[in-house]
């Protein structure tokens, strides 16, 4: 099973940048999927971007394109999101997850492990 911990969430201004990572348990971490999803209070939560095991293929939310940019590095075990150009409406808890099965998926049910979350609030 792996086991996902998230971290670089902050407070930040509207226009600023933040690296998101994830760290993954395990060393089969290599052979998922990752995503990045979001979830604000009140709301559904909501797919950011996806990678598959290779990098190879990168899915992005059209509300997140341009601005963010997902990857990993499977020798340390981790996927990143980097934001940038924040905006208030970015303001969320923050999940990644891992998907064993593929294909490449924006449905948050696809996703078979997540991570505790970390908050990001972009004050305007």
């Amino acid at each position: 099973q792996v086991q996902l911990v998230e971290s670089g969430g902050g407070l930040v201004q509207a226009g600023a940048s933040l690296r998101l990572s994830c760290a993954a348990s395990e060393r089969t971490f290599r052979n998922y999927h990752m995503g990045w999803f979001r979830q604000a209070p009140g709301n559904e939560r909501e797919f950011v971007a996806a990678i598959t095991w290779t990098g190879g293929s990168i899915l992005y939310a059209d509300s997140v394109k341009g601005r963010f940019t997902i990857s990993r590095d499977n020798a340390k075990n981790t996927v990143n999101l980097q934001m940038n150009s924040l905006k208030p409406e970015d303001t969320a808890v923050y999940y990644c997850a891992a998907d064993q099965y593929g294909p490449l998926s924006s449905s948050w049910y696809q996703y078979d492990y997540w991570g505790q979350g970390t908050q990001v609030t972009v004050s305007s």
